[in-house]
């Protein structure tokens, strides 16, 4: 798919072209891998996403393919073992809120239904379909992230600041970020 018309943040690097081409911006439902995202893009504060998505699989191994139930039960012992997994980033605040948000996760399905449940009503059920079109134009947050970041925060979730949150809007197809020129675009605006 070299030739294709591709978002420019996502450059030559074929790990960071397959992630673009197949999973940022489509419509996510299913509950382990919008835990996974929520992780992962808070994984990223700081860091490259590219450098997350190389780690990803390490990610998925040290914390158990994100299963909410056991990640909620570790216990200090489990956070010394992940600080010693060089497949993940090893910061501890980054991994101590990873077992938090399994904890509010839990919160939220007694109390939503669901992860999915609980994400999708801030966009009313359905992508919101920009079209932008140059990468400048593409914002960090928006007033969506900020009251998702706030709800969450009360929540009892960690690094979950408003520009994360879009981050997590974006790569689970709340919002199409997709440039108009891009081919991912039109796709995804059709499907939204």
């Amino acid at each position: 798919m070299a030739d294709k018309i591709r978002c420019d943040w996502c450059g030559s690097d074929p790990l960071y072209r397959t992630y673009h081409d197949k999973e940022w911006g489509v419509p996510l439902h299913d509950e382990r891998a919008l835990f996974e995202f929520l992780i992962l893009e808070g994984a990223q504060a700081g860091l490259s996403w590219l450098t997350i998505l190389k780690k990803r699989e390490g990610y998925r191994r040290a914390f158990d393919n994100f299963d909410v139930e056991r990640i909620a039960r570790y216990t200090e012992a489990d956070v010394a073992r992940l600080m010693a997994d060089p497949g993940i980033v090893r910061n501890r605040l980054k991994i101590e809120s990873t077992i938090a948000n399994a904890r509010a996760a839990l919160k939220v399905r007694e109390e939503l239904g669901g992860l999915d449940a609980y994400f999708w009503r801030f966009v009313d059920g359905h992508p919101i379909i920009n079209a932008w079109p140059d990468i400048s134009q593409v914002p960090t947050s928006s007033a969506v992230s900020d009251a998702m970041s706030k709800d969450m925060k009360k929540r009892g979730f960690k690094f979950v600041g408003s520009t994360i949150c879009y981050a997590h809007m974006q790569a689970t197809g709340m919002v199409n970020d997709h440039t108009v020129d891009c081919f991912r675009y039109l796709q995804l605006a059709k499907a939204g």
